[in-house]
């Protein structure tokens, strides 16, 4: 059972980040627009103005403007992604895992710790899987955040084109006026091209050939240490829940389904709000740089954008759409941890029940 409980736990994260991201991933196209909107540093906001950002209100829009297919852009691959993902990060998870209790199990039969794998060895493993995991998933994640943004991104373009024929307009003459007022209203008419997974591949070689797929890598790779934070909350927290009932000595062990989702939400929580900051940036390099309308606002990588968006933005521009990352990102992760949890002990008793059938049978033959 142990040589096959990573492959049980990679394909149970697998099942559990697919619905969680089937749920939560309305909330996570809005959350990427607004992480990628560029705006200038404001003394004062207005009333009108925080109501217009408020995630509701953009959601709604966006299901006005665009429809469904708008709100679960990206769909496809995100799932592929997430699925990859999951899958990719449990299963390494559970055979370092494995290792390292049996290296503490061992190292406790010498007298060298208490038999149990300690906080630090939790956020070492966590790091080790979550690092293989970007390095062999980051091209999809950059086609999901450019199918995300292609609207917005049009949209910017557009505005761009409309503001230079407005500005011909008014040095034009006569004659030169009424054609480029026709111009100005086919531009009004057009809409959005199409775009799915194989545009976003073609659009990401042309820019950048195969190095744009690993844009936002660095930033990425950092950010490694949000799973580590929130599974090292998560262990730490289990590990401390499961000793209390053990003490009390409750004839069950397990954490239920509720409680496991409860501690998925906490350790989601913490591990977001550290570490917001760096997924605003990888969303930035992500995107299609034209929804910075001006240079100022595009980036040529990491350090470009940290610099670009402090000067520009302020420090607020790193914290955009915060809000609606944490109700997501809570939601999904929780949502994850606990179908996860279902799917694995469901395995099991699928096994336990197996071996019980085939046990009599077995000895008579």
């Amino acid at each position: 059972w142990r040589m096959s409980s990573a492959a049980v736990n990679g394909l149970a994260g697998a099942g559990g980040g697919i619905i969680a991201q089937i749920i939560t991933y309305p909330l996570q196209t809005v959350n990427t627009r607004q992480q990628t909107e560029r705006s200038a540093k404001k003394k004062k906001a207005n009333g009108a103005a925080i109501a217009n950002t408020s995630t509701l209100f953009q959601m709604l829009q966006l299901f006005q403007t665009e429809g469904w297919g708008g709100l679960y852009s990206g769909l496809k691959p995100s799932l592929i992604g997430t699925a990859a993902s999951q899958g990719i990060y449990y299963y390494f998870y559970q055979i370092l895992k494995n290792k390292v209790e049996d290296l503490a199990v061992a190292r406790g039969k010498k007298g060298l710790g208490d038999g149990t794998v300690g906080m630090f060895s939790w956020l070492g493993i966590a790091a080790v899987a979550g690092s293989i995991n970007v390095l062999l998933t980051n091209p999809i994640w950059v086609l999901v955040t450019r199918m995300q943004t292609h609207t917005q991104a049009e949209k910017k373009i557009m505005e761009s084109k409309k503001e230079l024929l407005l500005k011909d307009v008014a040095r034009a003459n006569s004659i030169e006026v009424s054609i480029l007022k026709d111009r100005l209203y086919k531009l009004d008419s057009e809409k959005p091209r199409p775009y799915g997974t194989i545009q976003a591949v073609r659009e990401v070689y042309r820019e950048s050939g195969i190095r744009g797929f690993w844009k936002g890598l660095i930033p990425t790779l950092i950010m490694v240490c949000n799973p580590s934070i929130q599974f090292m909350i998560y262990e730490t927290l289990a590990k401390r829940l499961r000793s209390k009932r053990s003490g009390k000595e409750l004839p069950k062990k397990n954490l239920t389904a509720m409680e496991v989702f409860l501690l998925g939400a906490i350790a989601k929580l913490g591990a977001t709000v550290v570490t917001y900051p760096l997924l605003v940036v990888k969303s930035r390099l992500q995107a299609k740089q034209e929804i910075g309308r001006n240079v100022m606002s595009r980036y040529t990588g990491t350090i470009d954008a940290i610099i670009k968006m402090i000067r520009y933005e302020g420090l607020h521009g790193f914290y955009k759409g915060m809000g609606t990352k944490i109700v997501q990102s809570v939601f999904a992760a929780s949502v994850l941890f606990m179908v996860k949890e279902e799917l694995v002990k469901f395995v099991v008793m699928l096994i336990a029940r197996s071996r019980t059938v085939l046990g009599p049978s077995s000895k008579k033959r």
